[in-house]
């Protein structure tokens, strides 16, 4: 079945990403759009993500669209319930509940060139058009396991962060004798949770991580009236922790640059602060430079670790047992939950939607190397194709809702200019920008010799943006029409 007249946009995904392109054609006067999602309720990674202590480390006042700052946020970091609720505001301020299409997965795109469409398929079957195809479905929504065997001959309670089991509130683990597989940011958040309920609790960790400390707090009343009521405190706040705190402090780690550095000094002395134990310390003392992985921000998670019932096991695990974690040394490590703090197939972009471009190439085909696409944004050979959040536009430092803004402003101009006609990048603009992006990444901390979600199998990055993010904003700021096709 296919459903009547093309739409003028369609939009998959209704996370950040989606939304902010849907609000943006509403404050634009477009009307005609649609907006997929495979779930029953907007929200994406902040709708799926439920583990105890979930929220996000980049701190509540910037974590906000520009156009839709929010006064009432309780903490300084801010919770995935308050930023769940935050863009369900977001969808009946801007009316577009009528837009959804919750529940309908989108299994297959293909551009049908005699008709100058994309024809859309979904998991039922029933067919969309639509004249631009916009994918917002983020990097961060396919949960990863670990390449060992046995998952399935557990024998007790099993599930992975991502898919948090809501049987399992941290009360729940009293008694109960607990392995966490992974150690990077959802189990800095979720151990500290669980730690004190669990009769034992081992965290196997791979690698160690810098961290550095988070200083939540939450706001009193004083605060939130003075964000509600003082002209330019929220949008003064906003400014100083994206300049100072991101395209700085944290940014100058990425960098390696001397004060990179100092924010490594800075990481190790909250180490030796919360961690008293010697032997412990040096389980949780990177090998590497910080910057490498992703940077984690917590109060909490060192204390957790030296808890007399946690344990900090580093031989790599081997297998799952029936009754527990195995590990390469021959060791048994009994358990009564294994929980899978694995994270995300970050690297493979759109999957599992097959998309189809105007040669008849499919999308994933193109990327089997590694996903490009200019700005992170357009892909040759697939015209009124734009990514939200798509290759080399993730961020080590700073705001991602930055990056998106900044993303749907440019697709916004793409689509006043081409108007009902097609639009495609060049194969020779992807390539310079491919080629400059690589190079200026392989100057990062990112480049070194850890092993990341930025990275594919091979090794090669395709997930961050090299520069500090004010630059993407000044380069999606100009339209380079000599880089785009229009037939």
């Amino acid at each position: 079945m296919t459903t009547a007249d093309p739409h003028q946009v369609a939009i998959v995904g209704a996370g950040f990403s989606g939304l902010c392109m849907a609000i943006n054609l509403r404050r634009s006067g477009i009307r005609d759009f649609v907006v997929f999602d495979k779930e029953s309720d907007i929200g994406g990674v902040w709708r799926d993500n439920v583990y105890p202590g979930c929220g996000c480390d980049v701190p509540s006042h910037l974590y906000s669209y520009s156009f839709a700052r929010y006064a009432d946020w309780t903490r300084a970091y801010p919770k995935q319930e308050e930023i769940l609720d935050y863009l369900h505001r977001c969808v009946s301020r801007w009316k577009l509940e009528s837009h959804l299409r919750l529940g309908t997965e989108i299994a297959e795109a293909r551009w049908r060139p005699q008709e100058g469409l994309w024809r859309l398929r979904d998991t039922a079957g029933t067919e969309y058009t639509a004249r631009t195809l916009v994918c917002g479905v983020g990097q961060l929504n396919r949960p990863r396991y670990a390449a060992v065997p046995g998952r399935e001959t557990f024998t007790g309670a099993q599930f992975h962060s991502a898919a948090w089991d809501p049987a399992w509130p941290p009360e729940a683990f009293a008694g109960q004798d607990v392995a966490v597989i992974g150690t990077g940011a959802s189990a800095v958040q979720f151990v500290p949770e669980i730690a004190p309920h669990a009769r034992s609790l081992k965290v196997f960790q791979r690698s160690a991580n810098w961290v550095i400390p988070k200083y939540d707090y939450a706001f009193g009343p004083a605060s939130r009236w003075a964000f509600r009521n003082v002209p330019g405190l929220r949008l003064a706040l906003r400014g100083i922790i994206y300049t100072v705190v991101g395209e700085t402090l944290l940014y100058s780690a990425i960098a390696g640059s001397a004060l990179g550095r100092g924010v490594q000094k800075f990481s190790a002395r909250h180490l030796r602060k919360q961690i008293a134990d010697p032997a412990l310390r040096a389980k949780l003392t990177p090998d590497f430079p910080i910057g490498c992985k992703r940077i984690l921000i917590s109060d909490d998670w060192y204390p957790a670790l030296a808890r007399d019932n946690v344990d900090v096991v580093t031989d790599p695990v081997a297998e799952i047992t029936p009754d527990g974690v195995r590990t390469a040394d021959g060791t048994d490590h009994p358990a009564t939950v294994v929980i899978h703090a694995t994270g995300f197939r970050a690297t493979e972009f759109l999957s599992p939607i097959e998309i189809t471009g105007r040669t008849g190439t499919r999308l994933a085909e193109r990327w089997k190397d590694g996903a490009s696409a200019y700005l992170g944004i357009a892909v040759p050979e697939f015209p009124n194709l734009f990514l939200l959040y798509g290759p080399t536009t993730n961020l080590g430092h700073n705001s991602v809702v930055y990056m998106i803004e900044s993303q749907v402003r440019y697709i916004m101009r793409w689509l006043e200019a081409a108007g009902s006609g097609q639009v495609e990048v060049a194969e020779e603009a992807l390539a310079a920008y491919t080629a400059n992006t690589q190079r200026l990444l392989s100057r990062t901390a990112w480049a070194a010799g850890c092993t990341s979600w930025y990275k594919t199998a091979d090794g090669r990055l395709v997930n961050n943006w090299p520069r500090r993010s004010f630059r993407y904003r000044l380069a999606t700021t100009r339209r380079r029409a000599r880089d785009f096709l229009t037939p």
